[in-house]
Order: structure tokens, then C-alpha cells, then sequence
């Protein structure tokens, strides 16, 4: 199946991705990986995102779409794949289907802005070796303190809750249109992402089911 996963940050698509993904046995194609592997590919297009990077300046739909054309070719796409992470905007949507490549479905992992900033703004990240805590549902055995190494947790600059907000505001500007786009071609599906994580994964497997 092809498929793409949206919502908005600190929703958990990219976990449930990672879930479908094994269950399905097809590859999740994450915007960030790619273009990190076209980075260190040193492929034509990734020659090109280096140069925007270097520079300081946003990677250009162009590229971003050359990238995601050249990842989806390879043969572990052949038989489906996860898209996590694009298409993010509508022009992103018309590239996809300009190349003809038809998506099976779309899911959208529903969050409350209320609730995706607790999550966000009460994570605690272990700098040394990099696990994750969470105020309330995740403590650590000593407060401020990593479970395994002893590092002092501190909060990632994505959980600061002016950079939440920022992050949500983009979201819905340019982002959230995703689902009317692709409610008119029939293939969005919304899921509640306030359930428990096992209970989202099996929602999510209900509908693709449904789907086929």
C-alpha cells in the first residue's frame, strides 16, 4: 500500500509510521532521513539541498520533491511504502500526483493543540545518550535526572513552548489544508491520536484493512 501519515507535530505519526511500517513490511520514506541520505549520497539532488543548507536557507520544494522522486524508485518502494513528513503543503500534494504516483490512503492522526503542547513542552531529553521522559507520564526515578547514565535532562529547543506554539501556528497555515485536499479525492481517514498508542496502531490496521 501507499500511504501517507499526517498531523501535527507531537501527534505520534512518526511512531505509528514506524509500527504500520514493520506490520506492513513496507519502508516509512521520512523527509528528514532523506535528505540526510541524500546528503551523505552525495547524489545530484543532495548536491543541490547542500547548497540551500549551507547557505542558510530552506531546502526548495524542487529539490525536496527531486529527493522524494529518487527515494521512491528504489526497489523497497516497489511494493508500498509510508510517507511521513510530506507531502507538507498543498503545491507538495500536486508535485506527488504529478508523478504519477496514486497514494491507497491517507491518515490523519487527530490531537488537540492542548494536548500536543503538554506533550511537547513536558519532555525532558537525556543529552548523553538520549532518552526520553516526560513530566507527567514519563518520570524519572530522580527528578531532572537519566534513568541510565546520570545526565542532567534538559528541554530541546522543538519543546520550548514558544516553539510549540510557532510550530502549530505553520501547521495549520500550511499543512492542515492537506486533509481537505485529500478528503475531496476520497481518501482521507481520521484517527483519534488521543487514544492509547496500541490502540491508534489497531485503528489504524482496521482502516487499511477496510481499505484493501
Amino acid at each position: 500500500m501507499k500511504l501517507i501519515f499526517l498531523g501535527a507535530p507531537g501527534a505520534g505519526k512518526g511512531t505509528q509510521a514506524e509500527y504500520v511500517s514493520a506490520k506492513l513490511n513496507i519502508p516509512t520514506v521520512s523527509t528528514g532521513n532523506i535528505i540526510r541520505e541524500a546528503l551523505a549520497g552525495g547524489t545530484e539532488m543532495g548536491l543541490k539541498a547542500k547548497a540551500f543548507i549551507e547557505a542558510g536557507k530552506l531546502v526548495p520544494d524542487e529539490v525536496v520533491i527531486g529527493i522524494i522522486k529518487d527515494r521512491l524508485a528504489k526497489d523497497d518502494c516497489a511494493g508500498g511504502f509510508i510517507l511521513d513528513g510530506f507531502p507538507r503543503t498543498i503545491p507538495q500534494a500536486e508535485a506527488l500526483d504529478e508523478m504519477g504516483i496514486a497514494m491507497d490512503c491517507v491518515i490523519d492522526i487527530e490531537v488537540p493543540d492542548d494536548v500536543v503542547a503538554g506533550r511537547m513542552t513536558g519532555r525532558r531529553v537525556c543529552p548523553k545518550c538520549g532518552t526520553s521522559y516526560h513530566v507527567e507520564t514519563k518520570r524519572p526515578k530522580v527528578d531532572g535526572v537519566c534513568d541510565y547514565c546520570g545526565a542532567e535532562l534538559v528541554v530541546r529547543k522543538d519543546d520550548a513552548p514558544e516553539t510549540v506554539q510557532d510550530r502549530l501556528r505553520v501547521y495549520h497555515e500550511q499543512t492542515e489544508p492537506l486533509k481537505t485536499y485529500y478528503e475531496n479525492c476520497g481518501k482521507l481517514r481520521i484517527i483519534d491520536g488521543t487514544a492509547p498508542i496500541g490502540e491508534i496502531t489497531t485503528s489504524i490496521l482496521q482502516v487499511l484493512e477496510a481499505q484493501a
